[in-house]
């Protein structure tokens, strides 16, 4: 029955019997009318030297506030280089004990091996403990400013021991 209905108001709609007056989309052009006021207010901040935004400079920097963007940033990194790293493991030719093997055929220096190893394990032990303690947050502990200050250095002083650990192996 319903169907029937339907088509009846599209042929209705398709023949013009129902004016399109009734499916016009009611939208008014919206202008601003403080441009003056925004381009005034432009004017005085470049009059005065003002930035054109707060930028970092003007916040004083914090543990919490550093290890949030450090982060996001392990994170973002650790990300890239594994889908680089996975992606290279496509493309090169050989399987992963080839590949040591080339490694081992360089001859590198055992403190370049080491520092090597340490700046690839430390985004990644950064990274899981604070991932680790953002767990903890999300389950009401450790919120005070105080206790995250204490946490971010004992993450910092756990990532940099675990890297070293890592580094050794």
């Amino acid at each position: 029955m319903e169907l029937i209905r339907c088509r009846q108001i599209f042929t209705r709609i398709r023949t013009h019997q129902i004016p399109a007056l009734y499916f016009r989309p009611n939208v008014t052009r919206m202008t601003t009318s403080s441009k003056e006021e925004t381009k005034s207010f432009e004017e005085k901040n470049i009059q005065l030297n003002r930035p054109l935004s707060p930028h970092l400079t003007i916040y004083g920097w914090s543990i919490p506030m550093a290890m949030s963007i450090s982060h996001r940033m392990t994170g973002a990194g650790l990300a890239t280089g594994l889908s680089l790293f996975s992606l290279s493991a496509l493309v090169v030719p050989g399987d992963f004990e080839t590949k040591l093997e080339f490694v081992r055929s360089l001859q590198l220096a055992p403190s370049l091996l080491f520092s090597a190893k340490f700046v690839l394990s430390l985004p990644l032990t950064y990274h899981t403990f604070n991932g680790i303690r953002h767990l903890v947050w999300d389950s009401g502990k450790g919120l005070t400013l105080k206790d995250m200050s204490i946490s971010g250095l004992a993450i910092l002083g756990g990532s940099v021991t675990f890297a070293l650990i890592l580094a050794n192996l």
